[in-house]
């Protein structure tokens, strides 16, 4: 009998195989050796988690935490070290939705309704 489970446990472990979840865990660790770095990621990511959940139930992100988002973006696109990093966190993350986008479409959920 088939264990769904055990083949996600598989699949994840060869996701941590993959060159785009090496290279991700590589540059990430180059990027938050700075503390700099580390700080302006971790505001970052928290003010793009708060983006995408007011999104996610219709509400818009205010305009001070979308200014102060660009101007982290603005210094980190210009930071070699975290750049990559995002960079490689984004094809990572592509990799991840393509899959989840297989796994839909063998379950029969439409995901069209998420790209508009």
């Amino acid at each position: 009998m088939l264990n769904i489970y055990d083949q996600a446990n598989a699949l994840a472990a060869s996701l941590k195989q993959t060159e785009e979840y090496t290279e991700y865990k590589r540059l990430g660790e180059i990027a938050r050796a700075d503390d700099t770095n580390r700080a302006l990621l971790d505001e970052y990511k928290r003010l793009q988690f708060r983006m995408q959940a007011k999104m996610a139930s219709g509400e818009r992100m205010d305009e001070d935490e979308m200014r102060r988002m660009q101007q982290i973006g603005s210094l980190l696109q210009f930071n070699q070290d975290a750049s990559a990093y995002l960079l490689a966190e984004f094809r990572f993350q592509k990799m991840i939705a393509d899959i989840y986008k297989i796994i839909a479409d063998a379950a029969g959920i439409n995901l069209d309704m998420l790209q508009q």
